[in-house]
């Protein structure tokens, strides 16, 4: 999956430095290309916006304009709240630097300011790129790895990306901890509302004054931003020749999975009854229709009612989330990370919860499932709840992963 990460550059001195520290991951929506069922990663996030109008022209704009704030400060909490308000400030100017697309599926770049021009990547929807120059209707951009024109019509950029940005980018807390608590309120008095692991990472709903809310399986709740790392994603540009590479990884990626299920249920077939597969001691019947996701799914639900264990990969004497959807693809083969931030990027994206199948990896803030049909998953869901059947839309979906 194509994450490479790059920083904004802003159209003043002053932004330039705060957004050095927002980083920009590729991670887009696409389309089926060449026959192969395949789209772009989608590791971030599904937004759905309303489209925002273009701009003609950024002629009299002020690229030189700077925020010189005077201000009297008297105690540390004046600092704080300062400081917050000039990065605010900052960002918004940083904002109006970007190009943002607002398109069906994507708007082509060109090496040239013109449909002559050759394709030199694609922009994907709500996707961004970093204002260079205007020409003639067209809007020179970088990103990613990727330099050249894009038609006006068909992006945002100035003021009216401020607010828009804002919605497609992604604000996310990195943990920076062995074990973090999450917290009902915050404060390091309030109940632990949940516990996350290191490099876990989590959607921020909400900043405040040394505290984050994030959303967790068990519900909002909040983190000190001493043990996290911020961030915000948004979509970039990805080049042909990084389209054709991912693709022919994802391929073989998928080949691969294949081929280990096959001799695993094949190895299994050998040691049980006819029509029926060895599990450790599970007995599980494949699906008739030959479809692997279908397997996978038959023999997640052997599993339900049995214990959430957070750290567990035990399908019967607990597992947590990712540890669950890793022992059970374990059983076809296919070794998976113990770690739900990685599963994001695991197999190949799917473009929507719409387009799932029966074994897809369904991924959430800090959480991941497995896609089982009709609009449910099979997970681990908390130390109350177990392993349970529930409804795959109950919560914001960050990417669905197919294996097969």
């Amino acid at each position: 999956m194509h994450t490479k990460t790059v920083k904004i550059a802003a159209g003043m001195a002053a932004a330039m430095l705060v957004f050095s520290n927002i980083n920009i991951k590729s991670f887009a929506t696409g389309t089926a290309l060449n026959g192969i069922n395949s789209v772009l990663p989608s590791g971030g996030v599904n937004l759905t916006l309303a489209k925002g109008p273009s701009l003609d022209s950024l002629q009299g704009s002020d690229d030189n304009h700077k925020i010189e704030p005077t201000l009297e400060l008297s105690s540390i909490e004046d600092i704080q709240a300062a400081t917050a308000a000039s990065v605010e400030e900052l960002e918004e100017e940083g904002f109006k630097n970007l190009v943002i697309a607002q398109v069906d599926r994507y708007v082509n770049v060109r090496s040239i300011p013109s449909e002559e021009g050759e394709i030199v990547g694609k922009l994907y929807d709500d996707s961004v790129g970093t204002f260079l120059s205007e020409q003639d209707g067209w809007y020179e951009i970088q990103s990613g790895s990727v330099t050249g024109y894009v038609k006006g019509e068909y992006c945002v950029t100035g003021e009216a990306a401020v607010e828009l940005a804002k919605q497609v980018g992604t604000r996310i807390a990195v943990v920076d901890t062995t074990t973090l608590f999450v917290r009902e309120e915050p404060t390091t008095e309030s109940s632990i509302l949940g516990m996350v692991p290191d490099e876990e990472e989590l959607l921020v709903t909400e900043e405040l004054d040394g505290w984050v809310k994030v959303n967790i399986e068990e519900g909002d709740g909040y983190v000190s931003t001493e043990y996290v790392n911020l961030k915000t994603e948004f979509v970039e540009a990805e080049s042909r020749e990084e389209e054709e590479a991912r693709l022919k990884k994802e391929e073989e990626a998928r080949r691969k999975a294949q081929e280990a299920a096959r001799a695993s249920q094949a190895a299994q077939t050998q040691d049980a009854p006819a029509g029926q597969e060895s599990t450790g001691g599970q007995a599980v019947s494949y699906s008739g229709d030959g479809s692997m996701g279908s397997s996978v799914v038959e023999y997640a639900l052997q599993f339900v009612g049995n214990p959430y264990v957070y750290g567990g990969t035990s399908l019967t004497n607990g597992a947590d989330c990712s540890g669950f959807v890793m022992s059970v693809y374990a059983n076809f083969g296919v070794s998976l990370p113990h770690s739900s931030t990685a599963d994001r990027s695991q197999g190949y994206a799917v473009d929507g919860l719409e387009n799932a199948i029966p074994g897809d990896l369904v991924c959430y803030s800090g959480h991941v499932g497995i896609y089982i049909g009709n609009g449910q998953i099979v997970h681990a869901s908390t130390s109350k709840t177990g392993i349970v059947v529930g409804n795959a839309s109950y919560r914001k979906v960050l990417a669905v992963r197919r294996i097969f």
